[in-house]
């Protein structure tokens, strides 16, 4: 049997990834799972939470799924990603797929656009249909400067092993992403271990790439390489 662990971001909820896993699971017989670190969820309650906590939820899932099936793959989302490639290194991962993954964290340049449309939609009386007001307003006001700080703790630790992921990868990451650069893509492809890797980039899409226009191209994409014999 084939195993598929999806892990979702900083502040963020399996919703994040949901997309991606409902398509795998109506296409393949595979035992899919999508965890939910401490702390995170629909109700925030990240204060005190280390992120050493969250590397361990997600080991804990993987043991359990490798426990059940002779191949496991891991797909990771923004911190997701990093977490995925730590777990790469240290189990018995077959294929690592990163989305949006957080290497590097906030893109100003598109940060700033993305805070002009919401200035525009609050001129216009639309500001509560603008979806990245919705979703980041709440976020906001959950997530204590501790925890973001254990986020960015996560971030340097597992950097310097990013060089021992030998298996084969796909990077995929939204040009418009204004939480995660494009460079972080860019970095990690040139910094993880293996030769069998890949990079996309999709150009109309933004952080939560599995909730973009692009989607279906990018579920698509996830769903060959992890079919691919030999890759």
């Amino acid at each position: 049997m084939i195993g598929c662990m999806c892990i979702h971001g900083f502040t963020g909820s399996p919703y994040e990834v949901e997309p991606l896993a409902s398509y795998l699971k109506d296409r393949t017989d595979w035992e899919i799972v999508v965890p939910t670190l401490p702390g995170h969820g629909d109700k925030l309650e990240l204060k005190g939470i280390e992120y050493k906590k969250w590397i361990e939820h997600a080991e804990h899932e993987l043991q359990r799924l490798i426990e059940k099936c002779e191949t496991v793959y891991v797909i990771g989302f923004s911190m997701g990603g990093l977490i995925a490639s730590y777990l790469s290194v240290h189990y018995p991962v077959a294929k690592l797929v990163l989305l949006s993954a957080a290497a590097y964290y906030v893109n100003p340049k598109q940060l700033f656009k993305d805070i002009g449309e919401i200035l525009r939609d609050a001129a216009k009386g639309r500001l509560t249909e603008n979806e990245l007001f919705i979703r980041y307003r709440r976020k906001i006001k959950a997530t204590p400067i501790t925890a973001t700080i254990q986020f960015r703790r996560l971030v340097a630790s597992i950097r310097p092993i990013l060089s021992q992921v030998t298996i084969p990868t796909l990077i995929a990451q939204g040009e418009i992403d204004g939480v995660v650069p494009p460079k972080s893509a860019e970095y990690l492809y040139n910094r993880i271990g293996t030769t069998s890797k890949k990079l996309i980039f999709f150009k109309k899409s933004k952080h939560l790439i599995c909730h973009c226009e692009e989607s279906e191209d990018l579920f698509m994409e996830v769903h060959q390489f992890l079919k691919q014999l030999g890759n």
